[in-house]
């Protein structure tokens, strides 16, 4: 629930490509970017949608690492879903990642503490939940971390800076962010049941929420492009591979792999074939197909008459014992 689902994904001999949903509503930095406020009532939906996708991750043991504004996407209705699973790691059980990967201003202490052999886990999506919650309240982050920030600079951040809350905030928002920024990661909150339980959460009605069935208090504007256009034709210009000069670029790929020796080229096509065999082709399309007619099967399977099947069991039994006699 509330992430992009994806509905294709295929290869070529050069690019692997992910066909996902339109989701219309664009991403909660470009709203951020367009002054937006986004009002107590509405961030509060946001943080039990999201939860609820952090919990499914964290059902199939995913860790995304890079919850922030720019991956959560907002559909035409206004409900939120993450994307951009690119740095998510999926966590062996009983053991913890120490590898350094997301967003600076998103990341949360453990990751820079200087133990950190001690690895982390779940709780640090948790920790990115707040800082974006946060911000979508407040317009800025709680802590004035950038990319340039260093790592110590970070850790001693976390250890002497004060978090402001506007005295306009509820106290009941402010104790959730205050669980949710908790920087020792055994007392914040990172279960969907720890918001379930929380004081706060006792009017929400979870199934509903699952459903889609509570309307946001901020919902895209239906008659604009909810993106900058400018920032994804840059993209688009300033691409150093791009799709149209395919043909050519490949043409001179296998021109420049004639001229190498024979042990490397080798090796590259080992290496190639390792990539096509472990890409999966998926097409949403068929799975739903496959499923369906699974289900038909299964139904059938249920709905027959008992005494045909046992009639049907009495035919093969005679025929077992014909059979036994002729021999």
């Amino acid at each position: 629930p509330f992430r992009l689902d994806p509905r294709y994904s295929f290869q070529d001999e050069e690019d692997m490509f992910m066909v996902v949903d339109l989701l219309l509503g664009g991403d909660l930095r470009y709203h951020l970017q367009q002054n937006v406020r986004f009002q107590e009532d509405t961030v509060k939906l946001f943080i039990c949608e999201l939860a609820m996708a952090l919990d499914y991750l964290q059902s199939q043991r995913i860790i995304h690492r890079d919850m922030k504004p720019d991956n959560i996407l907002l559909d035409e209705h206004g409900h939120v879903h993450i994307t951009d699973f690119n740095i998510a790691a999926t966590l062996p059980r009983e053991t913890q990642i120490t590898t350094m990967a997301g967003t600076k201003p998103y990341m949360a202490p453990e990751m820079f503490s200087s133990r950190r052999e001690a690895g982390y886990s779940f709780a640090v999506d948790w920790w990115s939940l707040g800082v974006t919650a946060y911000e979508l309240l407040r317009g800025r982050r709680p802590y004035h971390i950038r990319s340039s920030t260093s790592s110590k600079e970070i850790a001693h951040m976390f250890e002497t800076a004060i978090v402001p809350y506007p005295s306009a905030w509820s106290q009941e928002m402010v104790s959730l962010l205050r669980k949710l920024l908790e920087p020792n990661p055994d007392h914040r909150f990172s279960h969907l049941s720890d918001l379930q339980n929380f004081p706060y959460m006792s009017d929400v009605n979870w199934d509903a929420v699952l459903q889609k069935r509570l309307i946001p208090g901020f919902i895209p504007n239906k008659g604009r492009l909810n993106c900058d256009p400018t920032f994804e034709l840059e993209e688009m210009i300033l691409e150093s591979k791009p799709l149209h000069k395919k043909k050519k670029r490949l043409a001179k790929k296998e021109k420049e792999m004639r001229k190498c020796d024979s042990s490397q080229m080798c090796l590259l096509q080992e290496h190639l074939e390792s990539v096509q065999k472990e890409f999966i082709i998926f097409n949403r399309e068929k799975v739903k197909r496959d499923f369906n007619k699974r289900q038909a099967n299964l139904a059938f399977e249920q709905t027959k008459d008992p005494q045909e099947e046992n009639s049907q069991n009495n035919n093969l039994l005679c025929l077992f014992i014909e059979t036994t006699v002729v021999l």
